[in-house]
């Protein structure tokens, strides 16, 4: 048995499903070019209200409450896909014969879905899902499958041997014959499928031969041929053209909202889920200039900012990137709102396209005895909430970045460690980062034992306090010294202790005098200041000269005598997290440099 789809009306559906209430009323679509527009298509309520094909736009904008959409091939090419995608769902070989009809091989699928008549329902019921309105026919060779669907509305079965009966009464320019033999058919008043096949097949042969035969056989439903079967590539798209420019969110959420219903629908027919949603809106041109207008939220403007003065459609789209595989609309479109809210188009809207990157959908195990993660779903709205808050690319994970630059990272993206399988961070993860703790914690004490009998066994002696050399350009002893058996130096009885650098991210700014060349008093409104007793330096880096992002650093390591009022005493009671550092220690020891590039000092961190 062979089934066929038919999409009726096929370039006024391919509007509609992104305009459902256009179902309910008289609508037509036109094509051609300014002032040339004529009616392609129209629905039954158009008919009865009088619209023809070929009117002119003119004369057909002067039927009452009739909607007029231009034809739109990008969305008549997403429509074709989800028809694609819905033959797909049901069997593996589906022959794609026109733009608006499919022909599905159902041989040995009644054991996955039933009888034919069920498996013509479920494609019916899955053509709604998909916003296309199809007619269905199951018949015992394509040909007449697809006749049948073409010809009768809802949804047609033909048993075997009974296609001359059940097709008889479908015109003759359903088979399409050409124009001359159409013509010749219209004198001889053969006008339907019944009177077509009423005649002798060997005086059709002389008069009209092998084409007229062939149109026989078909009138008579005993044609025998195999289906030409198509690989119909994972493209998943919707597009909508909109007639006038959209400058409200509001609006903008409910068109969103149906393309993703579309797009989440096409997946599931096929199994699949998405990733990665990728959106590209076409912008306005020159209006932004004019107005400064862009997406509002009701009467607030988003982005107030002018642009421009003419703006092409928007060739880079947005991306949204999930943590997880999903087919969930709703979560999708609150995304896609808050990263709009967050980063307004800067002008009115005329074009709306949605593109997902299939994937297979998520399987989770849970365990019994383990902790789940949060909701990778809902973590990512929650995600997307914070982001609109703070600004974009402020919130996630930091990364460290292949470069020199002292304290360079970026912001990664956070997950929270769901796979495609699995219940996240649970106990086995857990345990495995507290033994790789108990492992370095046991390294570092090894090593500790390690590096202080080594220093009583060699009685290496103690460096004392040297007094810094300003021509030097080796760090301080005290701090920089290394060891000379090639270990972290451990506390011992005689030795001075090691300092630590408590580095302030970001960096202190300072006010520092420089005299000869050298910092001789330092001002931080972060509690830091008094003149310098000692430093240590220049130590110069620098590195990215190739590029604009290019840095040169001069560091320093100086030593200050605090003066009155520093660390909590006479500041009303008010201290810095610097000075929370050394309350206790009367001098202060800081690492601070200089970007060569604007002059600017800044305090890196202070030694503990």
């Amino acid at each position: 048995m062979y089934a066929s789809i038919y999409i009726p009306d096929f370039s006024l559906q391919a509007v509609v499903r992104s305009e459902p209430d256009l179902r309910s009323r008289a609508a037509a679509i036109v094509d051609g070019a300014p002032p040339s527009c004529r009616v392609a298509a129209m629905n039954s309520q158009a008919r009865r209200a009088g619209v023809r094909p070929g009117m002119t736009k003119l004369d057909a904008s002067q039927v009452p409450s009739l909607a007029i959409r231009h034809r739109s091939r990008a969305q008549e090419a997403a429509a074709h896909a989800a028809l694609l995608d819905l033959g797909l769902s049901v069997s593996p070989r589906v022959e794609d014969t026109a733009i608006d009809t499919l022909a599905l091989d159902l041989t040995g699928l009644e054991q996955l879905f039933g009888s034919p008549e069920k498996i013509a329902r479920r494609l019916a019921e899955r053509a709604s899902e998909l916003g296309l309105r199809a007619q269905v026919a199951v018949a015992s060779n394509p040909d007449a499958a697809i006749h049948a669907a073409r010809g009768f509305r809802g949804i047609t079965l033909i048993p075997a041997g009974e296609e001359a009966e059940r097709l008889g009464s479908l015109p003759v320019d359903a088979l399409a014959p050409a124009r001359e033999i159409l013509e010749t058919l219209d004198r001889w008043g053969v006008r339907t499928f019944k009177a077509l096949a009423a005649l002798p097949t060997l005086q059709l042969s002389e008069r009209l031969g092998q084409e007229g035969v062939r149109l026989q056989n078909l009138a008579r439903g005993r044609t025998h041929r195999s289906l030409a079967p198509c690989e119909a590539p994972l493209n998943f798209e919707e597009v909508m053209e909109l007639e006038y420019p959209v400058a409200l969110l509001e609006p903008l959420a409910f068109i969103l909202g149906r393309l993703l219903d579309q797009l989440c629908a096409r997946l599931e027919a096929r199994s699949l889920a998405t990733h990665e949603v990728r959106l590209r809106l076409d912008l306005e041109a020159g209006v932004e200039a004019e107005t400064g207008a862009g997406v509002r939220t009701e009467s607030r403007i988003l982005n107030p900012e002018s642009c421009p003065e003419s703006r092409a459609p928007s060739p880079e789209p947005r991306t949204l990137r999930l943590p997880v595989p999903t087919r969930d609309a709703k979560l999708l479109l609150k995304l896609w709102l808050l990263h709009l809210k967050s980063d307004p188009p800067p002008a009115p809207i005329i074009k709306v396209a949605l593109a997902a990157e299939p994937a297979q959908p998520r399987v989770a195990q849970g365990g019994l005895f383990s902790p789940f993660s949060p909701d990778p779903e809902k973590l990512e709205v929650t995600l997307a909430r914070i982001a609109g808050v703070v600004g974009k690319g402020k919130v996630g994970t930091p990364e460290l970045v292949d470069t020199h630059r002292p304290d360079a990272f970026r912001m990664g993206r956070f997950t929270s460690g769901v796979g495609g399988r699995g219940s996240g961070l649970g106990v086995s993860k857990i345990e495995d980062y507290r033994f790789k703790i108990a492992d370095w914690e046991q390294s570092a004490i090894g090593n500790q034992q390690s590096s202080i009998a080594n220093r009583q066994s060699s009685r290496i002696p103690n460096p004392g306090p040297q007094t810094p050399n300003p021509e030097s350009r080796a760090p301080n002893p005290e701090s920089r010294a290394p060891n000379p058996d090639g270990v972290p130096r451990t506390p011992t009885p005689g030795s001075r202790p090691l300092m630590a650098l408590r580095v302030f991210r970001p960096p202190l700014p300072a006010t520092v005098e420089v005299r000869d060349g050298r910092p001789v008093r330092v001002f931080s409104s972060s509690g830091a200041r008094g003149e310098v007793v000692s430093a240590t330096g220049p130590w110069r880096t620098s590195g990215e000269w190739w590029t604009e992002d290019g840095w040169q650093q001069d560091e320093w390591d100086v030593e200050l005598k605090k003066g009155p009022g520093i660390g909590g005493q006479g500041t009303g009671g008010t201290t810095s997290g610097i000075e929370n550092c050394r309350l206790k220690i009367p001098d202060w020891k800081l690492k601070i440099y200089q970007d060569l590039g604007s002059g600017r000092w800044f305090i890196r961190g202070i030694y503990d």
